[in-house]
């Protein structure tokens, strides 16, 4: 998850119930009329992002789409001509954000009344906009339009019905129409200069339709991206520089492209098992076809081979499609990161059958297992949700058995938020009292962090490969970067060789090199370590055995 804005992009990251960029601040009543100056007055644009990285790839597509017709992102929504926010619904407190920072772009549009101009068109973008609709528009007009995530081509339109209304008269204008087949592959986002990493959205959707998430109703149906396609943006990125790509999906490992040829051929199936290409143990509410496909194993195979200094990861995936061949590929490409996302959910099998996941405790159990067996050196990060319907105490504390047991490295932890028109929403009921979800899910953290500080003592001593992404926040003194296994590191701005052999001039690590590094102490969240040198993804595999060593 992303913490923090793209310079230059005019849009702000913030996780729902985590820290983050502060975007714009409080517009008061009483604020003096905005500076001038920036782009021309009608063709400029703010946009904030809530919620995922693919919100964070929205932004991306929407201000590409906007430039095409002449607007220019800035990052002062005092001087915007058209504010936007990038929504997210799957919980109530982003939502309750996203209506508070309406509330002030109201007093925005006052301000500019007062001094007799016409103020910011403000829209609602992406799933809070899909699940709300026209209480967007009638809410006291907060929204002047309000786009669901399918329907974002349709911007430059929808701002022109609302540019052409007559002051006082205005209706607001809207379009959350969600599609069958629309993955903007033909798009090619707008991204920060200079970027180290990058998002790449290659499929949009969900089917697996369990009982708590609103998902499928906010993005809809699964459909995937052509391969070519995504394979010709990591190739185009590749050639600008950057060294690490994320591939997206709202079930990112359920991909599956029937319009280009395999290269893998048709895999095998088992006679009248439908689920034979999921993991042992797992299954859905929904069959999936996939014989003649190009399958995400294959996919993530073929992104690997294009550029092997050039990390790969991909998110959000379901545990039920990590396969053995996509369990197979992680292991066998260096620069495909060892480091997966499995969310659990829960830890007790009476709440995943209530949740409508499609497997039990023991079949995730087998599943963490198998992927630890396969891939060393491994690191696991999860989604937990507290006080789900009819949760009893010792189905709480099986998900304190499982935090315990697995120790992730990285979690996301929320109490049960219920959402409109989900399974839960229309035939279950949220039974567990306000306080008994705080306290559960505050256990939840503390075993947590526990077992994630235990693994990060570990890391004393051993030696990683980091990308190095910038300064550290706290001191421009120190540089930041991630590891293979995702582990935020920081070190001291000083000049390394431009090798592990030691030859080679001497210089500072710059944002896009890699740094091998030792760890000389761990904090909760953050390992500290000291630089041996500059390398490559390459060269720190053939002399470690691995990108995620053992000991130095």
């Amino acid at each position: 998850m992303l913490d923090a804005a793209g310079p230059g992009l005019g849009h702000f990251i913030r996780e729902a119930g985590r820290g983050g960029a502060q975007p714009g601040g409080s517009i008061a009543e009483g604020q003096s009329e905005p500076p001038s100056g920036g782009a021309m007055r009608g063709k400029n644009v703010y946009v904030e992002t809530y919620g995922c990285q693919m919100n964070v790839n929205d932004t991306e597509v929407v201000l590409s789409l906007l430039g095409d017709k002449g607007y220019s992102p800035i990052q002062d929504p005092t001087i915007a001509d058209v504010i936007l926010l990038n929504t997210c619904a799957i919980r109530e407190k982003p939502e309750n954000k996203i209506w508070s920072r309406l509330g002030e772009f109201k007093k925005l549009k006052a301000v500019a009344k007062k001094n007799k101009r016409r103020g910011p068109i403000v829209g609602v973008l992406g799933c809070m906009a899909e699940r709300l609709k026209h209480k967007l528009l009638d809410a006291d007009r907060l929204a002047d339009i309000v786009v669901g995530p399918d329907a974002y081509r349709d911007m430059p339109r929808l701002l022109k019905i609302v540019e052409g209304e007559a002051d006082g008269g205005a209706v607001g204008a809207l379009n959350t129409q969600l599609s069958l087949d629309e993955t903007y592959a033909d798009v090619v986002p707008l991204r920060p200069a200079g970027a180290v990493t990058a998002f790449i959205s290659i499929m949009r959707g969900c089917n697996n339709m369990c009982s708590f998430c609103i998902v499928p109703f906010t993005r809809g149906r699964e459909r995937s991206r052509p391969t070519t396609s995504i394979l010709d943006e990591i190739r185009l990125l590749s050639d600008t520089g950057v060294k690490e790509v994320t591939l997206l999906g709202q079930n990112v490992n359920s991909y599956a492209d029937f319009a280009t040829e395999s290269q893998r051929g048709a895999p095998g199936t088992t006679v009248g098992d439908p689920f034979s290409t999921y993991a042992a143990g797992f299954r859905s509410v929904y069959k999936p076809k996939r014989e003649g496909a190009v399958q995400f194993a294959e996919l993530l195979q073929r992104a690997a081979e294009i550029d092997p200094e050039m990390r790969i990861r991909f998110t959000s995936p379901h545990p039920k499609d990590f396969s053995d061949d996509v369990l197979q590929v992680v292991q066998q490409y260096p620069n495909v990161c060892k480091q997966l996302h499995l969310p659990a959910q829960s830890g007790s099998s009476d709440v995943l059958d209530r949740m409508k996941r499609g497997y039990t405790r023991e079949a995730f159990d087998a599943l963490v297992d198998k992927a630890r067996r396969l891939i060393p050196g491994l690191a696991l990060s999860t989604d937990i949700i507290t006080g789900f319907c009819g949760e009893s105490e010792d189905e709480h504390a099986a998900t304190l058995d499982l935090m315990s047991r697995v120790g992730f490295e990285q979690a996301f932890m929320f109490a049960y938020s219920q959402r409109d028109k989900t399974h839960a929403a229309r035939h279950l009921e949220d039974d567990v009292p306000q306080p008994v979800k705080a306290r559960r899910l505050a256990e939840v953290i503390q075993v947590f962090r526990e077992t994630m500080f235990g693994k990060n003592e570990k890391e004393v001593g051993r030696t990683h490969l980091v990308l190095v992404e910038g300064e550290a926040k706290k001191s421009e003194e120190m540089l930041t970067g991630r590891t293979c296994t995702m582990k935020r590191v920081i070190f001291p701005k000083i000049s390394v060789p431009a090798s592990q052999h030691g030859c080679g001039g001497e210089a500072v690590p710059q944002p896009g090199d890699y740094v091998s590094v030792d760890v000389v102490s761990a904090q909760s969240s953050t390992l500290t370590a000291r630089p041996l040198a500059r390398t490559t993804l390459r060269e720190f595999h053939s002399l470690h055995g691995s990108t995620v060593p053992r000991r130095s």
